[in-house]
């Protein structure tokens, strides 16, 4: 198929250069002469979409990447991103997605961390890593720290789930044994009766996320995120970031919730079953109502070099919280390690001390 034809650069009322969406504000602003173009507030709701009419509807198996054509220099190039800036002079570049055959984002978690926000979160972070080494603590800022908009799946659903499974109660014994010097003595010990179990709970789950790239990894690991903080997408919001086009479609996003609904549903049970303990031998969940949308969640992403070798750390654009590789000091694991084998040896001589 023929992608989209690509809507122009944004450009600056001031002097005609693109503009880009400042974090933090609800405004594009322009790199030279600073101008602040407002951005116009929504009209509408951020929506959720049955799940069961996209599945009525046939599906584009293989898409071809969207094709860009720069309006400053006119250089064609191809890519799988929304957004992004020209590889050869720098113009905003964003994709024209009102015909895409692939699902349009439906929200947008705009950018509340600027480039030096993500800066000062990262340094923060470095200085906190316990066992790395000292000289980590220079490393102020990532290389090629880019802002990118990763696409995510959220699933709304009702849930009915019947479960079997067994009550423990515990109850007290008194039993007697013979200790080291010959002496019958008595202790108590705890036992547990067991009861069968079985009933039904449900739940109403409202936008379980789950990433929709598989070309990021530990994305789960920059949660939570301020969902309600979304606005419906509007490509200013992403002018001037990258913004990365998702490549697992939502069946696969829906059981990957389903497995983060499966450990909740799997408390409520634990909690209806009652007494001191509790087993499930099985769930049978049955799932209504599914909504689902594709929203964009802002992270800045980047490498930073230390003692040869690169490592990557992903920030959340929205709270700054931050995840990524670090190094580690071997000289402060081994005294760490050896200062805690000298407590337990202190403790272990007073306690046989005492003993004599």
């Amino acid at each position: 198929m023929t992608s989209p034809t690509h809507a122009p650069a944004h450009p600056c009322a001031g002097c005609g250069a693109s503009v880009a969406f400042a974090p933090g504000t609800t405004a594009m602003r322009c790199p030279y002469c600073g101008l602040e173009q407002q951005i116009a507030p929504p009209t509408r709701q951020v929506r959720e979409f049955s799940y069961e009419a996209f599945l009525a509807k046939p599906r584009v198996q293989t898409l071809a990447p969207h094709q860009f054509t720069c309006p400053g220099c006119a250089a064609r190039t191809e890519s799988d991103a929304i957004s992004k800036t020209c590889q050869f002079c720098g113009t905003v570049l964003v994709a024209d997605i009102a015909n895409d055959s692939q699902i349009a984002p439906e929200a947008v978690l705009p950018f509340a961390l600027n480039r030096d926000g993500a800066r000062s979160a990262l340094r923060s972070w470095v200085r906190t890593r316990w066992f790395a080494p000292n000289h980590l603590k220079k490393v102020t800022e990532a290389e090629s720290m880019k802002s990118t908009y990763l696409p995510h799946w959220t699933f709304d659903a009702g849930t009915a789930s019947d479960y079997v499974g067994q009550r423990g109660e515990h109850y007290w014994v008194t039993t007697s044994y013979t200790d080291g010097s010959g002496q019958r003595r008595t202790r108590r010990e705890r036992r547990t009766r067991w009861y069968p179990a079985a009933g039904r709970v449900a739940r109403d789950f409202d936008d379980v996320l789950v990433p929709a790239t598989t070309q990021v990894e530990d994305l789960d690991k920059l949660q939570p995120w301020p969902l309600k903080q979304a606005v419906p997408f509007h490509p200013d919001y992403v002018a001037g970031h990258h913004s990365l086009r998702y490549d697992t479609e939502p069946p696969v996003g829906l059981e990957q919730a389903k497995l983060v609904m499966r450990d909740v549903i799997h408390g409520d049970c634990r909690r209806h079953i009652g007494g001191d303990v509790q087993r499930v031998f099985s769930v049978d969940t049955h799932y209504s109502n599914v909504m689902f949308k594709l929203v964009l969640l802002p992270v800045w992403a980047g490498n930073y070099l230390f003692g040869g070798r690169t490592y990557q750390v992903l920030i959340n654009g929205a709270n700054g919280e931050v995840q990524g590789d670090r190094p580690y000091s071997a000289a402060k694991i081994t005294l760490t390690v050896l200062a805690a084998l000298a407590v337990i040896g202190v403790v272990v001589w007073l306690y046989l001390a005492n003993r004599a």
